[in-house]
């Protein structure tokens, strides 16, 4: 538990001081070339296809999937690849339905298409659902890694949690979106070979290795990929549908729909697929993520499960609280220079932030346009990295909020369904309805089909009503194109 002795020695210490000096010589190394926001913000778009690559899989990612994905394997089965296949989807939905957008009104912020289309207010309104959002759920995502470096290293969670905000102000502040991408090339390089060395190491310590796995894990169903749910016609088909998300017609559509508000409409995602040069780029960029993202979900889904096994045969060393558990056999069971890369993979992971988009949108969309204009790119450059600090001191807060709750992997899902769907259905409007629609119509359905899906969400947890999260970002999303079609066309009739 967090206190308690690490165990950590000197050669996992050099590992990750290595780590992180790599990390912060590649943001203060690039910051001389930062001479305006298209720099600051897009890297004038010249990042390496493959590197944007490898950066959106890093953002992707990030610790939640790190600590989390163990855990849910560990704790309940691989029935999460189910909503991977609708992200993959999603991801060549994006690919060939929004970024040609989005290169063709040449965007700082994927809010400004919104511009364009609608008008100012759909666009700041926009930007703001975005600031909420990956604020709370990146806020998550931080707790997850500061909670299991906590444990690994013996401290406490709060001044865990200072660390990676000033490491993240002080790299991405300086760098800009270039350094994010090169850093998170990094990122990806590193949690990728410290999970296969991770999973190996712990195959070779389970009795019967692989087959060991599959015997203990695979009776006890923790490799259950598919859950067929009831057949149609049968009597608890409808209650089962609205109250089960991993039922797997449900996942994939749900996966579907929520990645494609998630690549889409997100700009801490979509912001490393501006940062190449041409359209054609990016879409390849996005379209061979799904690539990684396979093989990353197989080396983390395998160590829940082989971590399931392990625990079965070594009964005393069990952890009562599921998203501890890799963390806690890093700590107890890994060889030193192992254990360093691992625990350097979590920090890494978590150092990902999304202080630069959020940087980007708020000057961009909001204190450029409305606030202070007219300004040089000197005034707007440094508005950018005071922005920087403020978005990390308000995401710190958030994190050491979050640690009070359990099942990190799908609180994170919850938080976005509240208000993706209320973005996606007005991209969706811009991008598939040819008529113009009143720019207050949306910012009304918006912040409507929001409030709706915030009470459902809080009805559901509370037990007071029966209904699945999954299901939130469908409802928002059709919620807001017929409300906002409604109320356009009111306003044109007065």
């Amino acid at each position: 538990m967090p206190g308690t002795p690490s165990g950590l020695t000197w050669p996992d210490y050099a590992v990750l001081a290595v780590s992180l000096a790599l990390l912060l010589a590649i943001g203060f190394g690039l910051s001389r070339q930062q001479r305006d926001t298209v720099d600051f913000f897009l890297a004038r778009r010249r990042v390496p296809w493959w590197a944007a690559c490898l950066s959106f899989l890093a953002t992707e990612i990030s610790a939640v999937t790190i600590i989390s994905v163990p855990a849910t394997a560990y704790s309940e089965n691989w029935e999460y690849v189910q909503f991977f296949v609708g992200a993959t989807l999603a991801k060549f939905a994006v690919a060939y339905l929004f970024i040609p957008a989005f290169y063709r009104h040449d965007v700082t912020t994927i809010y400004e298409f919104l511009h364009h289309r609608f008008g100012r207010a759909s666009q700041v309104t926009a930007s703001i659902f975005f600031f909420v959002t990956r604020l709370l759920g990146s806020g998550v995502r931080l707790m997850a890694a500061a909670l299991a470096v906590s444990i690994l290293m013996g401290w406490p969670l709060g001044p865990t949690i200072a660390v990676f905000i000033v490491v993240c102000i002080l790299y991405i502040g300086t760098g800009g979106v270039k350094a994010v991408v090169w850093t998170n090339v990094f990122q990806a390089a590193m949690f990728l070979t410290a999970g296969a060395a991770t999973l190996l190491y712990l195959i070779s310590r389970i009795d019967g290795g692989l087959a060991g796995v599959v015997a203990v894990a695979g009776g006890a169903g923790r490799l259950n990929v598919v859950n067929w749910g009831p057949a149609p016609g049968a009597p608890d088909f409808w209650p089962r549908v609205l109250t089960e998300p991993n039922i797997v017609w449900v996942a994939v559509l749900n996966g579907f729909v929520g990645s494609m508000a998630a690549f889409g409409t997100d700009h801490d995602l979509m912001q490393r697929l501006l940062t190449v040069e041409t359209r054609r780029e990016s879409q390849t960029t996005l379209s061979l993520t799904p690539l990684g993202t396979l093989v990353t979900l197989i080396i983390y889904l395998g160590l829940g499960a082989a971590l399931y096994t392990f625990y079965a045969q070594h009964p005393a060393l069990a952890v009562s609280r599921p998203d501890e558990i890799l963390p806690h056999f890093v700590q107890q069971a890994m060889p030193a220079v192992l254990r360093g890369l691992m625990l350097s993979a979590i920090v890494l992971a978590s150092i990902d932030s999304p202080l630069g988009s959020l940087a980007a949108s708020f000057v961009t969309d909001i204190y450029r346009p409305l606030l202070v204009r007219g300004r040089g790119e000197g005034h707007y450059l440094l508005a950018s990295r005071i922005s920087v600090v403020g978005f990390g001191l308000v995401l710190g807060v958030l994190a050491h909020a979050f640690s009070r709750f359990d099942q990190i992997l799908w609180l994170a899902f919850k938080i976005a369904g509240v208000t993706f769907g209320s973005l996606l259905g007005v991209f969706l409007l811009g991008l598939l309805w040819h008529r113009r629609v009143n720019d207050w119509a949306n910012v009304a359905a918006m912040v409507l089909m929001a409030l709706v899906n915030l009470v459902l969400l809080v009805l559901s947890e509370t037990t007071v009503l029966v209904f699945a999260w999954s299901w939130l970002v469908i409802l928002g999303t059709a919620g807001t194109i017929l409300v906002a079609l409604a109320l356009s066309e009111l306003s044109e009739k007065r």
